[in-house]
């Protein structure tokens, strides 16, 4: 088995190609093959942990997410944001989420709060 650890962006990808072929032959855990995902996987996170940042989620997306999760509606979200026109634009990000709207939304939604108070991608 020769693993060696990844430290370009080369061995990344090729590794990354290497844990999909080894899905896709979907190995049973405790073979060689299963055994070598297993350690393909760890090195790949620990690579990502390193090398890959994770940016929080942008708040409009992470309502839209939750809908979309939950399979609610924008009637569903009047009682948290307002009239279906709020609702709308706050979707489309044509307004600002107020604070009573970021604290109604984390107690609802279950959304984090700091996800809802970051800055909003441009529409």
């Amino acid at each position: 088995m020769d693993i060696r650890p990844i430290h370009t962006e080369a061995d990344y990808k090729a590794t990354l190609k290497e844990i999909s072929a080894l899905m896709e032959s979907d190995p049973d855990l405790g073979t060689p093959e299963g055994d070598r995902l297993d350690i393909l996987a760890t090195l790949v996170q620990a690579y990502e942990a390193k090398h890959v940042p994770i940016t929080a989620p942008d708040p409009v997306e992470a309502i839209k997410f939750r809908m979309d999760q939950s399979g609610l509606s924008i009637k569903d979200l009047e009682p948290i944001i307002g009239k279906s026109n709020r609702v709308y634009e706050v979707l489309s990000r044509k307004r600002p989420l107020t604070l009573a709207m970021i604290r109604r939304l984390h107690k609802s939604l279950g959304i984090p709060a700091d996800v809802l108070i970051a800055e909003t991608a441009a529409g």
